[in-house]
């Protein structure tokens, strides 16, 4: 008993120093330097994740909300291309949780404090847990970055990339969950004549009372259908 009780001593202290960030884009084949094309968020030095979904900062999670996105660099990339957003973390993404990946044009630009402050956003991708014997399982856990596509039909422009981890494993209670997330200011070309959607808000795209959010992962509820994403539905363009 001793030794289980050290080995989860050992488990839940590294898993509680186990904080990121996202801020590296990847783009064209390359990933870039640290805050190029990443706006610096809040917690660069400390790793610490955002817990309040109704906060203004829960949008990007800047240093300062006014000059950091002044002060970012804007990417250029294809419409079909892949991007994505490497951790900086000690090794992989050690907290179990559900990824995901949202677009907003960017009025007047990307580079813009204003870019994504209305009901603009859309979700591109997600990567979910697997339900399976009974129990959630996280393969993103043996990652340490994540990539998707740039859907081919969405029209070219300037946008904001917002890259978001839900980490789950104290999320129990309300405001247990806990969000990693970074934003790439982007220009996007040879795009299409898509129309995105749904649309939301952010903040304003989450409750925090949804079952993809306030979830107990270890001790599942009786007839457990599968964990349900939060937010929503995908655009593949």
């Amino acid at each position: 008993m001793k030794t289980l009780l050290a080995t989860l001593t050992l488990v839940f202290a590294h898993l509680g120093a186990a904080h990121y960030t996202l801020p590296d884009l990847i783009a064209n084949g390359t990933t870039t330097a640290d805050w190029v094309y990443v706006r610096t968020t809040e917690n660069h030095y400390s790793n610490a994740p955002i817990t309040d979904v109704n906060s203004t900062e829960f949008r990007c999670y800047e240093l300062d909300m006014n000059t950091t996105p002044g002060q970012t660099s804007i990417a250029t990339v294809e419409a079909g291309s892949t991007v994505g957003f490497k951790g900086q973390c000690d090794n992989d993404f050690y907290h179990p949780g559900y990824f995901s990946a949202y677009l907003s044009p960017a009025s007047p630009a990307a580079n813009s404090p204003g870019a994504g402050t209305g009901q603009t956003w859309f979700k591109i991708w997600e990567d979910p847990p697997v339900f399976e014997n009974g129990q959630l399982v996280f393969p993103s856990t043996s990652i340490n970055e994540i990539t998707f596509t740039i859907p081919k039909s969405l029209p070219s422009g300037q946008y904001l990339l917002r890259g978001e981890q839900i980490a789950l494993h104290v999320a129990s209670s309300v405001g247990g969950a806990q969000f990693y997330l970074g934003c790439a200011q982007l220009n996007v070309v040879n795009g299409g004549n898509g129309k995105p959607g749904p649309l939301v808000s952010i903040p304003g795209v989450y409750t925090g009372y949804e079952p993809g959010i306030l979830i107990n992962i270890y001790d599942l509820p009786p007839n457990y259908p599968g964990y349900t994403s939060p937010g929503p539905a995908v655009w593949r363009g």
